[in-house]
């Protein structure tokens, strides 16, 4: 079955970006899925910086949608989320309208009910001048969870408590416990963790302050790179001691990832498309939503180069294969030897922002408690879901530090709309971290955020893991 091409199409002064529905083979099997495509029928769209977003969704799904622009910092209204806009009806269109100051690796989704868990997703890639003249190939990487069961039915199964449900599970870690792809129990390995105080392990369980941290709600049927498994992936063609940045994008449900380039050594240049000082490695934590850029050298003897990513507390993997011309290329299974680690902060600690937050101190100092449990499976902010949220408020003009306090035993991504954030605080240690939009909160951590309140709205801050913004963990940041 033909797949679409992850390339993308030039803006013109207005671009029509469809939403619908697509047929793709996952696993042998065919899948209809949700999608977003643009004016040359690709997924996903390209822009220049400092020219302006005109962009008009039309919507031919059977159901409405709100496409949200995640890493973008519009206007309010602009924003694309069930608390900007009125939702898109069938056959109805949106129209959006600003400027785009800021290059990097975005990318634009569904903010409306679970349709993001059916990939209706797409890039949104901001290019700057140097971008665009750089003598180095572009490969975006967008990283799925899927299941032949709908979510509405796996949200249904997590909140009635029949974890035996819950798809029909290539992989899965819940209540601390690993099931391998071969469906037996194994333990964790975390050999491979840059870290010194990993958590300790108890007959497979990860033990976090004595308690066992919960991982992977669902058990997906296929983990997809560029709409592909590994019993298929994608082949880029690439050139013999060429250069290739990487843009990877997490736009999985509910999975965190473990990205694993192999034989090459990477450069990390940027996280949620925001730069920051290099860092080499072969290994990059990756959260729900987060992006990373990754600059790769492609050795002058040519060859075949697997990109792999594979889950949080689990053998289960997907991925691309880099290849130059006549390479031969070996089949990949979708298994690894070794369950990966969990992912949490290693990779965090070591991030630098190039250019961060001008240096004040802090005009409103907020914490904001992450709350919820998998049984009764119920999550929020200090005991409250989205339907009866206490919002943040704060005053415009305030430099603010948010400190986002986890009290549960699964980590959550948390995002913010309309802003950038640098991160300042890992637990006690304060840091000059990454500008970021998505970070990371593992279970029983907390993190520290600063921004400026310069856009003004009321504007969601929410676990970006789908199953548990919709069972409750999102609440509003306000200011007039």
């Amino acid at each position: 079955m033909a797949l679409p091409t992850y390339g993308f199409a030039q803006t013109s002064p207005q671009t029509t970006l469809t939403v619908g529905t697509r047929t793709l083979e996952i696993m042998g099997r065919a899948a209809t899925v949700m999608g977003i495509m643009n004016d040359a029928g690709t997924p996903g769209l390209v822009i220049p910086v400092d020219a302006p977003f005109d962009v008009r969704v039309r919507n031919t799904l059977a159901d409405p949608t709100v496409i949200h622009w995640h890493g973008l910092t519009p206007p309010f209204a602009h924003d694309g989320s069930n608390v900007s806009q009125a939702p898109v009806a069938p056959g109805g269109t949106h129209d959006y309208l600003f400027d785009v100051s800021r290059s990097g690796t975005n990318w634009m989704h569904s903010h409306f009910g679970l349709q993001e868990a059916q990939l209706l997703a797409a890039p949104l890639i901001v290019e700057s001048a140097e971008d665009a003249s750089a003598d180095r190939q572009t490969v975006t990487i967008m990283l799925h969870d899927f299941s032949f069961t709908p979510p509405e039915e796996l949200l249904a199964g997590l909140r009635s408590g029949e974890m035996s449900h819950i798809g029909s599970g290539m992989a899965a870690m819940h209540m601390g416990m690993v099931r391998g792809g071969d469906g037996s129990m194994a333990g964790m390995d975390h050999g491979n963790m840059n870290t010194g105080d990993a958590p300790a392990m108890d007959h497979g369980n990860i033990v976090m302050s004595g308690m066992a941290m919960d991982l992977n709600d669902i058990a997906f049927d296929a983990f997809l790179a560029n709409d592909r498994d590994l019993s298929d992936p994608e082949i880029v063609p690439v050139e013999r001691s060429g250069r290739v940045r990487l843009r990877i994008i997490n736009a999985a449900s509910s999975s965190n990832f473990w990205l694993d380039l192999g034989n090459l050594q990477g450069r990390l240049l940027a996280v949620d498309g925001n730069d920051v000082l290099p860092i080499d490695g072969t290994r990059f934590e990756i959260a729900m939503a987060q992006r990373l850029d990754i600059e790769v050298s492609i050795p002058s003897e040519g060859g075949a180069f697997p990109i792999i990513a594979q889950l949080e507390g689990a053998k289960a993997r997907t991925g691309i294969v880099l290849a130059t011309a006549s390479a031969a290329i070996e089949r990949i299974s979708g298994f690894a030897e070794v369950t990966a680690p969990p992912v949490l902060l290693d990779l965090e600690r070591q991030l630098v922002a190039a250019s961060g937050l001008p240096r004040k101190p802090a005009d409103a100092a907020v914490s904001v408690d992450l709350t919820g449990d998998m049984q009764p499976y119920a999550w929020g902010f200090a005991g409250r879901s989205f339907d009866n949220r206490a919002p943040v408020e704060i005053v415009s003009g305030q430099r603010v530090d948010i400190t986002l306090r986890n009290r549960t035993m699964m980590s959550h991504p948390m995002h913010l709309h309309g802003h950038h954030f640098q991160v300042v605080g890992l637990g006690r240690a304060r840091l000059s971290g990454a500008i970021r939009d998505t970070v990371l909160v593992p279970a029983m951590e907390s993190v520290t955020i600063a921004f400026d309140a310069d856009n003004p709205g009321e504007w969601p801050l929410h676990c970006h893991n789908m199953y548990h913004m919709a069972a409750g963990m999102m609440t509003t940041v306000t200011y007039a």
